[in-house]
This record gives structure tokens, sequence and C-alpha cells, in this order.
């Protein structure tokens, strides 16, 4: 059985070499079936965001549109800037329980908050997922890389719980919770995933990150069919770059996650086509998988091309999330399309295409 993170990209457009004879009862194989109402749209909370955020959430809801996709946008102007979420944007995720976002613009410094943090920190929204896999199409220095990096989102050094004791002394406050690690097995579970490993650096952080192991080795116990590995975080980086394709699901505390994330989706082929999303108990956004802080450069904006295929890909996840699984299948299909078929290219995909020829690559691509 194939495992894959996003399903249909593996096998897209595989054809047999060989003639297959159809068989004599030939049935129509059922991937979902819906409860009565289930077909209802769903409102979705969208913040375009900063930078080059409004492009590619547009680019989203053409292809939507396109699609007849049963969701529609609730859109709020929120910038990095700002010195809060608005209220009402936290109310409508919280009614919506799911939403898209551009990148946020993060100021470097000064004590200004990043709205990103806020977000997560706001809506629990503790686990943050990256897909990271080789598309077919884009040539990268390595092959057969998929990898999910699952990491802690809203505790430890990243979540910016920090402060300074006296003048020139920072504290910054790093502790742990299991239940990073039971969503790291249990998406391991439900995606036929084989193997776990917890990235750590428990040799100098012995009570934070030696925490998170015993969290870790405790849920491990409970799925004796996923191998269980662990990696101290240095080591982790030198195997990425060299031998990336022995990892599988990756679990991390969030600052670790935070570099191996983006290093991963660097080798799978960068990180303008990798998806990802932040998942709580309650609340999902879906944006760029990797620095999805980065809102791009005024050149890139100023030419229209910035790349939306890590965002279709994201908003794919999300319409499997909402349970519209054959609009996701056919959102993934036609992205992949375009990038095999090499009809539509970004910077990240080696070409100069503007995002809405991405756009148009796509649509004519669904099915």
């Amino acid at each position: 059985m194939a495992r894959r993170s996003v399903p249909i990209l593996r096998h897209l457009l595989t054809k047999p070499t060989t003639p297959t004879l159809a068989p004599a009862n030939p049935t129509r194989s059922v991937t979902y079936m819906p409860r009565p109402g289930d077909g209802a749209p769903r409102a979705v909370t969208l913040i375009p965001g900063d930078g080059i955020g409004p492009l590619v959430t547009n680019a989203v809801e053409q292809v939507m549109d396109a699609m007849h996709a049963p969701v529609y946008f609730e859109t709020f102007e929120v910038h990095g800037d700002m010195p809060k979420v608005p209220n009402e944007v936290i109310e409508s995720i919280k009614k919506n329980k799911v939403c898209l976002k551009g990148g946020l613009a993060t100021p470097m410094g000064g004590g200004v908050s990043s709205l990103n943090l806020q977000l997560r920190k706001e809506l629990d929204l503790y686990a943050s997922l990256v897909n990271c896999v080789n598309l077919p199409g884009l040539v990268t220095k390595h092959e057969n890389v998929d990898i999910v990096v699952i990491r802690e989102n809203t505790e430890g050094e990243y979540s910016g719980l920090e402060h300074e004791v006296v003048p020139g002394v920072v504290e910054s406050l790093k502790f742990c919770s299991e239940r990073i690690a039971k969503y790291a097995f249990e998406y391991a579970y439900l995606n036929n995933r084989k193997k776990v490993t917890a990235v750590h650096k428990a040799n100098i952080m012995k009570l934070g990150d030696g925490l998170f192991l015993e969290s870790c080795r405790e849920v491990a116990t409970k799925y004796p069919g996923i191998d269980y590995k662990e990696i101290i975080v240095d080591n982790c980086c030198m195997q990425l770059v060299s031998k990336p394709e022995q990892f599988d699901v990756m679990v991390t505390p969030n600052l670790y996650g935070n570099l191996v994330a983006n290093t991963a989706a660097g080798i799978a082929g960068g990180t303008g086509v990798m998806p990802g999303g932040n998942v709580g108990a309650d609340h999902a956004i879906f944006e760029q998988g990797a620095s999805a802080g980065n809102v791009g450069n005024q050149k890139i904006l100023d030419k229209k091309k910035a790349n939306p295929v890590a965002l279709l890909l994201s908003s794919a996840m999300m319409l499997r999330h909402l349970q519209f699984p054959s609009f996701a299948d056919r959102l993934e299909t036609a992205v992949a399309r375009v990038i095999l078929e090499g009809k539509c290219r970004t910077k990240d995909l080696g070409g100069q295409s503007t995002t809405q020829e991405v756009v148009d690559g796509v649509i004519a691509a669904l099915e």
C-alpha cells in the first residue's frame, strides 16, 4: 500500500507500459460516503496578508471558483505591522474552524510580537505540519524525498516566551508537552507512515529536551507497528542534506522544527512548492508550509511572479480537512500535471512564469 502525505502526487500521470484487462464486473470505487448535508458550502476565513500574500491567495480563489468547490471565503485585512490580530478575525476563525492565510510580515526585534505567533497561541494551534516531498517534473539533487515535519507550535524558544530577568540577562522559557508526540504518531498511523524520528538536543538541554524524549518514548510504546528513532538536531541537519530519503515523519520541538522544515523543503524542491498547516483540537490554519512568514520581495511583487503552488497544495490539504476529498484530489492532480508537463514555471521551478500563468495552467488541467 503506497503511503503519501499528498496521496495523488506519487502516481500522477503514471501509465502502464503494457495493456491491462478490465475486470469482468467493473465497479466504481467509493472514496468518501458523505452524510446528508455534507455538500453544503463551508465558510473559510481568508487572510491575504502582506507582500505576495494577496497574489497567491487570489490564485487559490480563482482555482476554487473554477472547481466550483463547496467553500466560500470571509476575507479580512491583516498586516504584520498591526499591534495585534483584530478581534473580528479571531472570532471568524473560531466560528468557521478553518482559515487560509498568506504570509504576514514579522518585524525584526523591537519588541513587536509576530501576528503568526499570536494566531497560533490564541487558537492553540499546537501542531505545525509541513509536507516536504519531491514533485514529478521538478528536478532536485535528491530523489525519493517524502518527509513530513511535525513541530510543536506554541511552546519553547520560537514561541516568543522570553523575558529580561535583569538588564542584559534574557531568559527563554522552554517546556514540552506529550500532545505533539501523540499527534505525530497519530498522523503516522492514519497516513500509513512507517517511521517517526524525534529530533532533539537532550545531550545539552537535558531537562526540556529530555522531557520531550520521554513523552515521545511513552507514546511510541502504544504504536508497535511504527518504527521509532531519535536523532540529535546537529546530526539531523547533516543527515538531511546527505541522505534525506531515510526520514519519514519527524517530530520536533518548536525552534528545531522551524529549521528542519525549511531545510527539508529546500532539499525537496523549494519553499514555494511545499504545503503545510497548523492545527489544534478545534481550529486549523493552512498556509505555505515552510517560510510561512516570507512575504517575498518587491521585485517578485512588481512582476507578479509569486509562486502559488505551495498555497494551492495547502488548499488541497484544507479541502481534505473539510471532508471534500474529491476536490482535493482534483486540485492536487491539476497542480502536479502542470509541474510535470512544464507548462507553467515560476522561479522555484526554473522559469519565469507569472502567478496568473500558473493559475491558468492549473485551471486548464482540472478534471
